[in-house]
């Protein structure tokens, strides 16, 4: 396989998908993006650039029919597929009190992290095995640890790393599969022109990472690049934590 790569990525409009997408555009590969949001995938067209090898197509990771659909078309276009990177997801990680949590907002993390991680895995398969590609799911530090009143947003992040691990073991050694579980980050540059907000950050939100600061979209994509690469080629089933050592450090209170 040559090293340019055509990655087919979901979420990819708008916070750590658009930065995956930028990272993935210039370092020479093709990306065909998908997004619920038709307004974000509009702008994104224009930040990225590179229209002979972006293909922007509107899609519902939770409708079984236009995940095969856009996965098609992005092989149709580009004429195979290499990796695929399932971001998309229900982002706030806040869903109240236990006992007002209703079944629809439950349902909805699951159906939007969790089974559309599922499906993305399930309509790419058949083209991964004939690149002998590689998938990442996004995932997040709060499978791991939680805030009071998160259990929706949680029980979804902790299936995708399940779901990882049994994938791998599935599809494997034709394909490779990895999550990475972010950390804190900014992503404030990197929505749509109505929701961007200015980016600050306290002493206190950078001393509490070893590495100093923040994380950036950036610091995803290169983790997401390198695990769809050759250089990861012994590297399946895992959990990648990339959050600055935040989690590593031990909190007393005082």
């Amino acid at each position: 396989m040559s090293e340019s790569r055509v990655v087919y990525l979901t979420g990819g409009a708008q916070g750590i998908g658009l930065g995956i997408a930028e990272h993935l555009l210039t370092r020479g590969d093709s990306v065909a993006l998908t997004d619920i949001d038709a307004e974000a995938l509009a702008e994104c067209r224009e930040r990225l650039g590179h229209p002979e090898r972006l293909l922007a197509m509107v899609s519902d990771v939770r409708d079984p029919t236009q995940v095969a659909q856009s996965l098609d078309a992005a092989v149709a276009h580009f004429g195979r597929l290499d990796g695929v990177i399932h971001n998309a997801g229900l982002a706030d990680p806040f869903q109240g009190p236990l006992e007002s949590l209703d079944l629809a907002t439950w349902q909805a993390y699951l159906d939007t992290n969790l089974t559309g991680a599922m499906l993305c895995a399930k309509y790419a398969t058949p083209h991964l095995r004939r690149s002998r590609g590689a998938m990442v799911l996004m995932a997040s530090t709060r499978a791991l640890q939680s805030e009071p009143d998160t259990e929706a947003y949680a029980a979804s992040k902790g299936g995708v790393v399940a779901l990882t691990h049994a994938l791998a073991v599935s599809l494997g050694p034709e394909i490779r599969v990895n999550a990475i579980s972010p950390g804190w980050i900014e992503v404030g540059d990197c929505q749509k022109a109505s929701r961007r907000t200015p980016v600050e950050h306290r002493d206190i939100d950078r001393d509490q990472h070893p590495a100093g600061r923040v994380g950036r979209p950036a610091d995803i994509a290169a983790m997401a690049a390198f695990l769809l690469s050759d250089g990861a080629a012994f590297i399946t089933g895992q959990n990648l934590v990339v959050d600055g050592g935040m989690t590593r450090r031990m909190i007393y209170a005082e």
